[in-house]
């Protein structure tokens, strides 16, 4: 009998206890039961009990989301579980409060597909101990379609059956079809992102190609955090195609690929040390790059050399703890993180003829960033990168980069964008072009239009965010823009470059607010101010994209 009045009662405290965490996240934040993060953090309070409260799709709490259809849609769908949110949180019930850890936590689960927002405080507080609430939005993730796209002036098109969240568990799988610019292809993925509760994840892909085959797997576990003190992983690529080569938006020249690439790798750090976190990783890299003339091509065949690269190196990331929290900047109503802290990635590895290799050769990359705003006004972020090889002394395949993004909010609906970014390279393999078109930014022209060993694309737009909520699936906005940009230097087959060129534009953003498939639909209309005559006087382009 006292067994049953115990099982009762912990069952009642389990419900009162969701009930009160949901009622909690509501509650005014100014509640003075609570003391401030600081002040838990100066006390040394525990974590107590951990509410998670998966919510579904549609708030059925909310009239304007409390209709037949939207019921039915939460009927349908199978929410997040409880366990799967629980084992990506950075904290357990006894673990000192670390209001970084609550925070981090929130961006892990944000970052997540099958969710749509992720709420992560305190609620309660008693003798040292506060109880955490976590409150988060899934989206609808059976995502059963077709799919169309435009930009540059070709068509695009596909249908596909992908579930981001399998049962609630957070793993994903698809089958799709798709025809692209330059290959149609039917493709399996899976991919489960924390293995049997843990953090490794898990990714396979085959697909079998109009020009070939496509195969691939990762076995990860990866840095997940800031504190993450070790990670290691291994990844494996066979890939067989048709390349191309393309100026003026048409084709070239064209030969046949194939990569077989793979890489193990192993790190450590001792975690976020003075808000730095400093990273060192090892590894091993196997590259094996193999051209041959495609019989079908019947033009100019220049077939880049082959290219047979193993080599061990050795990286180094540092990370400075500096995030912020923001909206309506690249998304439309929805809670964005912007990383504005310094960071630094750089790899260093030796190609030798001993391990393996067709040549001796020093293999670098390295990235840096940097991000500016103090408040919600302004947000400047900086970014650069270089990627290449030495051999015998002289650089080749290089490639270095960068871009300024810069963010101005004018109002709650009203926001000034412009983004400048540049690519530089220097001995480039033949199958690394440098391009400027329809499909990287250049909305008014065809895609791929423009190649050289260098470019660099200035936009500015004016951006608008309306509270205009159709349908209670999308968040509307729009856009008016103007590109310019150019290449310089040659390209094996191009004709010279045109010089400086603009387009203005105008384009509709929808914000897909209840699917996993895509952030934001862009259909834009831009109008070319120079190129040749050859080209649409006007472009429609219509795409998917994970920004505004």
């Amino acid at each position: 009998m006292n067994s049953f009045r115990n099982f009762v009662c912990r069952g009642i405290a389990l419900v009162l206890g969701s009930t009160l965490a949901s009622a909690w996240v509501y509650a005014d934040e100014s509640d003075n039961a609570i003391p401030t993060p600081a002040e838990l953090e100066e006390s040394r309070a525990l974590i107590g009990e951990i509410y998670i409260d998966p919510q579904n799709i549609f708030d059925v709490n909310d009239p304007k989301e409390n209709k037949s259809v939207f019921r039915a849609a939460n009927y349908l769908h199978i929410k997040t579980r409880e366990g799967v949110i629980r084992e990506q949180l950075l904290f357990r019930p006894g673990s000192p409060y670390s209001q970084r850890a609550l925070e981090e936590s929130e961006r892990i689960l944000r970052a997540q597909r099958y969710l749509y927002d992720a709420t992560v405080r305190p609620v309660a507080y008693h003798d040292g101990v506060v109880d955490v609430a976590v409150v988060t939005r899934d989206v609808w993730t059976l995502n059963p379609g077709i799919s169309f796209g435009r930009k540059g002036g070709k068509n695009t098109f596909g249908f596909e059956l992908e579930e981001l969240n399998i049962l609630g568990t957070g793993t994903s799988i698809s089958a799709s079809h798709k025809s692209g610019v330059d290959r149609d292809s039917n493709a399996l993925e899976y991919h489960d992102a924390h293995l049997g509760g843990s953090w490794v994840a898990l990714g396979l892909k085959y697909a079998n190609n109009s020009d070939g085959s496509t195969r691939g797997f990762t076995l990860d576990r990866p840095f997940y955090s800031l504190d993450a003190t070790y990670a290691a992983g291994m990844t494996g690529l066979d890939d067989e195609r048709t390349d191309s080569l393309y100026d003026r938006g048409e084709i070239i020249d064209q030969y046949r690929a194939h990569t077989r690439t793979g890489t193990v790798y192993g790190g450590w750090s001792q975690g976020l040390v003075n808000g730095w976190t400093r990273r060192w990783t090892v590894g091993a890299t196997y590259d094996d790059e193999q051209f041959a003339p495609d019989p079908a091509w019947l033009g100019p065949n220049l077939v880049p050399d082959d290219r047979h690269l193993v080599y061990p190196w050795i990286g180094f990331d540092l990370l400075q703890n500096d995030f912020q929290k923001l909206r309506n900047r690249d998304q439309i109503g929805r809670t964005e993180d912007f990383y504005l802290g310094a960071r630094l990635s750089a790899r260093l590895g030796w190609a030798d003829t001993s391990f393996g290799s067709d040549r001796d050769a020093l293999m670098f990359q390295a990235t840096g960033g940097y991000g500016f705003g103090s408040n919600d006004h302004s947000t400047l972020l900086l970014t650069t990168g270089v990627t290449g090889r030495m051999e015998s002394g002289d650089v080749r395949n290089t490639v270095i980069d960068g871009a300024i993004r810069y963010y101005v909010k004018q109002s709650e609906r009203r926001l000034f964008f412009a983004t400048l970014d540049a690519s530089v390279g220097h001995n480039l393999d033949l199958d690394n072009q440098i391009l400027l078109g329809g499909d990287n930014g250049l909305r008014g022209y065809p895609l791929r239009y423009q190649a050289g060993e260098g470019r660099a694309l200035l936009t500015v737009e004016q951006r608008y965010f309306t509270d205009w909520y159709p349908f209670r699936l999308f968040r509307i906005g729009g856009a008016a823009f103007f590109d310019i940009g150019r290449t310089w230097g040659s390209s094996p087959l191009a004709e010279p470059s045109l010089g400086i060129l603009k387009d203005v534009g105008i384009g509709l953003r929808i914000g897909n607010t209840r699917s996993g498939l895509g952030n934001i639909i862009h259909v834009d209309l831009a109008f070319p101010l120079d190129g040749d005559p050859s080209i649409d006087k006007v472009q429609l382009l219509v795409e998917t994209k994970q920004r505004f």
